[in-house]
């Protein structure tokens, strides 16, 4: 069987260039307008035709201009280069919707079939290569630092900040802020979610977002907040529409992609990135959302638990079902 080959160069040569500020913003961070030596080198490749085809249709003129750009996006997923080095999970909510099990345990200890829920999402952070992870606690601490230490016999290197007060979503990333120097991850710790972050973050360089929200499908999004969309852009979250004037069913997973220039719109105290930083970055054309198939559970109450509990397949080894 004869299989068609075609010979491609990829222009990757060494350049003296002018670049601006927020060009790949979080990964080669550089002031406005300073000259940078960009070592490249020209190679030639032989790819199969079908392979060829596939990556000429991903070229959309915009995003992706050529084959090159998309060849080095492919290779730079495939190492592991396209994605956040940290994570911050925010474990401090007392859970009072899940009492009595709150009383003595923390919400992210629960165990959904047989794990806490914190490890979960640790599953998660792993299966794509990121070990590095900032719990922010409060409720009942200590029980973090008992179950996990310092993170290396599950595979983590975890750090923690504690909130001495309740902060809300945004105030403990004022907490860490001395940790989050580049592009870094915050998952609230109360749901259970499968999520393509590298292609959550390629989506978010491409679009030079400040922040980029996973987003889910529901049903009814009338108990939510449903996201208004422009594309990728988020315009609004409309707060618990009725379902037939709902812009959308997509609602906010819990899992955001941030820049460090975020913390510096997070006042002190108590503060939600819902409704203190987002619609700010929305009203500037800075707020992205990326629509994901993979499962998605919240788990805040008895009944979303015990759903969890049934329903959950554990973090999928693929990535089937994720958008771009």
């Amino acid at each position: 069987m004869l299989i068609a080959k075609t010979y491609i160069k990829i222009s990757m040569h060494h350049t003296l260039s002018y670049e601006k500020a927020n060009v790949y913003k979080g990964i080669n961070e550089r002031a406005e307008g300073e000259w940078t030596d960009t070592m490249k080198e020209r190679i030639t490749i032989t790819l199969d035709d079908r392979l060829l085809a596939q990556i000429d249709k991903r070229i959309d003129g915009a995003d992706i201009k050529n084959r090159s750009q998309e060849i080095e996006l492919l290779l730079s997923d495939a190492l592991g280069l396209n994605i956040p080095s940290k994570a911050v999970i925010l474990v401090g909510g007392k859970g009072t919707r899940l009492r009595p099990l709150t009383d003595k345990m923390p919400k992210g200890l629960i165990p959904v079939q047989g794990k806490p829920i914190t490890e979960h999402l640790f599953d998660l952070l792993k299966k794509h290569g990121i070990r590095d992870v900032i719990l922010s606690t409060g409720h009942l601490r200590d029980r973090f630092r008992e179950r996990f230490g310092d993170g290396s016999k599950i595979g983590m290197n975890i750090s923690y900040v504690e909130e001495a007060e309740p902060l809300g979503t945004a105030g403990p990333l004022r907490l860490a802020r001395s940790l989050l120097k580049e592009s870094f991850i915050v998952s609230n710790g109360d749901e259970l979610k499968d999520i393509n972050i590298p292609r959550m973050f390629r989506l978010h360089r491409r679009k030079d977002a400040l922040a980029t929200i996973a987003l889910t499908s529901v049903q009814d999004p009338s108990a939510y907040g449903v996201a208004r969309l422009d594309g990728s852009r988020i315009v609004e979250f409309v707060e618990k529409p009725k379902r037939e004037n709902a812009p959308s069913n997509l609602i906010n997973a819990g899992f955001y992609i941030l820049e460090p220039e975020v913390l510096d719109m997070i006042h002190p105290g108590f503060s939600m990135l819902e409704k203190d930083v987002f619609p700010k970055l929305a009203k500037e054309g800075r707020l992205r959302g990326f629509p994901f198939a993979g499962q998605w559970f919240d788990v805040g109450t008895h009944e979303r638990l015990a759903l969890a509990e049934k329903k959950w397949k554990g973090i999928s080894s693929g990535d089937e079902g994720d958008e771009e």
